[in-house]
């Protein structure tokens, strides 16, 4: 018997992920903007990062699902980031792993261009 998927909660892994994605990437590119942001915070981000994209995989094709209806319904950065680590190539993937320059050219490339 397969595992129910609780929609609502997986819909929140998705929208948590994506929002801590934003706020990574954007620490990273401008650090000087958050001096709060320490190692420890950052360490934090990432594992709660790490944890809500764990939360869509362990929801399986729902989970993609989910990540598709997403980013449909809000085609940003942060929703295509967790649309592309919910690929199989990905699935293994901490946001550690990442090439950071690689990820960001992958969404300049893929999101619509803005008006």
């Amino acid at each position: 018997m397969a595992t129910p998927v609780l929609r609502d909660i997986v819909r929140r892994h998705a929208e948590e992920a994506a929002h801590l994605w934003c706020v990574y990437d954007w620490h990273l590119l401008h650090p000087e903007e958050n001096p709060d942001m320490d190692e420890e915070r950052m360490d934090r981000l990432i594992e709660r990062l790490n944890a809500h994209l764990d939360g869509l995989r362990i929801a399986g094709d729902e989970g993609h699902a989910i990540a598709q209806e997403r980013y449909d319904e809000f085609p940003e950065p942060g929703e295509l980031f967790v649309l592309r680590m919910m690929q199989p190539s990905a699935r293994h993937l901490t946001v550690l792993d990442l090439d950071l320059d690689a990820v960001r050219a992958y969404l300049r490339a893929k999101l619509p261009a803005p008006l």
